[in-house]
């Protein structure tokens, strides 16, 4: 099979790279995060006239129509920037599920704002008990005379600081764990009974725990048909498994890239510690961590693509992820000594993304109990 780029492919990727390499250095990107949106609002309205913001969306609602292997293409060139723009939230997450469950005047409406860069929204789907089983959901939505209420807990939601709108997953009817009765609520951050205790997140980030007491939510902003949202949330969950795999693996790319340059320049006994066998073979194992990596990054965006085995690929996928990451970063920061861990040296900030990264959508044993359960059945 041919993976190489196509001529639109090869553009995205340049255009990343470039982006990255001209206008997103670490003193720039470590400036962003200490500001009170965590990210510069400037590089968003360029994501927009870029058309990343657009790319997997249909023609019809002013997208590109970019499959989810051209996002794969994209994100892994913003992983080797490090970006804290929350392209992943908005466009992966909240526009994908839009797109994938919305009626017709929502995409519209929604999807259109959010290509301008005009919108920004979030998804509040995960909980602690749904990183191992996606309809474990104890978020309700009871339905009222002309409205629901929505009552629960959503913890770690990306995006939420600086969006406009929230779309929630709740339970709007079933059973706790039943695929049936899942619904999407759109909900505005600035409503009555809604508190949001955002925070920074380990890699930079911002993120939210948001909770609903007795939130009304008119029947007019549930997403698409309520009480069927579960096979599109399972969908959006898969692409953005394979998304952030491709983060990740742009950030492992430069962790080794970043740690095969230091061991050229820095020199112990009057020699550089590259020339030391037992640190070749160190980078030589990282090197056949980042390979095997983008191999299976392949293998489950060509899965998801074709929907073909798409959750057993997606749970490879970030079993190698997490493996993988792990050992990449470790070693990186090991072969820097001292200062693979300041805050300083751009190292321990890729480390510490990595690590984020291998917790979101589910552990490595998170997954790796999902394909045991799969087998067993």
């Amino acid at each position: 099979m041919d993976f190489a780029l196509n001529d639109i492919q090869q553009m995205l990727q340049d255009s990343a790279a470039k982006f990255i390499q001209s206008d997103y250095g670490f003193e720039k990107r470590q400036h962003f995060v200490g500001s009170e949106l965590g990210f510069n609002p400037k590089n968003w309205s360029l994501f927009a006239d870029l058309g990343w913001l657009a790319l997997p969306f249909s023609e019809s609602y002013g997208g590109l129509e970019g499959s989810i292997i051209d996002l794969m293409v994209l994100q892994t060139e913003l992983g080797k920037g490090l970006i804290t723009e929350p392209y992943f939230a908005n466009v992966i997450l909240a526009g994908n599920v839009i797109q994938r469950h919305g009626s017709e005047e929502q995409k519209m409406d929604l999807l259109g704002s959010l290509i301008a860069g005009e919108l920004k929204l979030a998804l509040a789907a995960q909980e602690t008990a749904s990183l191992s089983e996606l309809t474990n959901i104890s978020t309700k939505a009871e339905k009222q005379r002309s409205s629901y209420q929505l009552n629960g807990f959503k913890p770690v939601v990306l995006g939420a600081v600086s969006a406009n709108k929230i779309i929630v997953l709740a339970r709007t009817s079933g059973e706790f764990g039943n695929s049936e009765g899942l619904s999407l609520l759109l909900v505005n951050p600035d409503q009555q009974g809604v508190s949001l205790n955002k925070y920074v997140t380990n890699d930079g980030n911002q993120a939210a725990d948001i909770t609903f007491k007795d939130v009304c939510i008119p029947f007019s902003e549930v997403v698409g048909i309520a009480d069927t949202a579960f096979e599109a949330v399972r969908k959006v969950y898969n692409d953005a498994i394979v998304a952030i795999s491709a983060e990740a693996v742009g950030v492992m790319e430069k962790l080794l890239s970043a740690t095969v340059e230091y061991c050229k320049v820095r020199k112990q006994f009057d020699q550089p510690i590259g020339n030391f066998q037992v640190l070749q073979h160190r980078m030589a194992d990282m090197f056949m961590e980042c390979e095997q990596a983008k191999s299976m990054l392949y293998y489950a965006a060509i899965a998801v693509d074709s929907d073909d085995n798409a959750d057993k690929a997606v749970s490879l996928l970030k079993i190698k992820i997490g493996a993988a990451g792990t050992a990449v970063g470790q070693s990186a920061v090991q072969l820097h000594g001292g200062m693979g861990v300041s805050d300083e040296l751009d190292v321990g900030h890729y480390f510490k993304r990595i690590s984020m990264i291998n917790v979101l959508f589910g552990s490595y044993d998170d997954h790796l109990n999902q394909l045991v359960k799969q087998y067993q059945t």
